[in-house]
C-alpha cells in the first residue's frame, strides 16, 4: 500500500509538466540572450578565430543586463524566483 505523501499518477504528471515547461523556458531564455548578446556585441566579419577585448567587455555588460532586466520584469509580474 502506498503512503499518503507519495504522489498520485495525476500530481506526478503535474510536477514533470511543470518541469519540461521551466526546461523550455530556461532554453528560451538561454537562446533570446545568446542571440540578442551576439548580435549587438559581435562584428558581422570575422577577422579572428577568438573574441577581443572589446567584444569579451560587451558580451559581460550585455548579459548583466540582460538578467537584471529579467530579474526586474520577474519582479514586476510577481514570479519571485531567478530565472535561472
Amino acid at each position: 500500500m502506498a503512503s499518503s505523501n507519495s504522489p498520485s499518477a495525476h500530481e506526478k504528471e503535474q510536477i514533470f509538466g511543470m518541469a519540461e515547461k521551466e526546461m523550455e523556458y530556461r532554453v528560451d531564455l538561454f537562446n533570446k540572450l545568446t542571440h540578442t548578446c551576439f548580435n549587438k556585441c559581435i562584428e558581422n566579419k570575422y577577422k579572428e578565430s577568438e573574441l577581443n577585448m572589446g567584444e569579451n567587455s560587451c558580451i559581460d555588460r550585455c548579459v548583466s543586463k540582460y538578467w537584471q532586466v529579467t530579474n526586474l520584469v520577474g519582479q514586476l509580474l510577481g514570479n519571485n524566483r531567478p530565472p535561472m
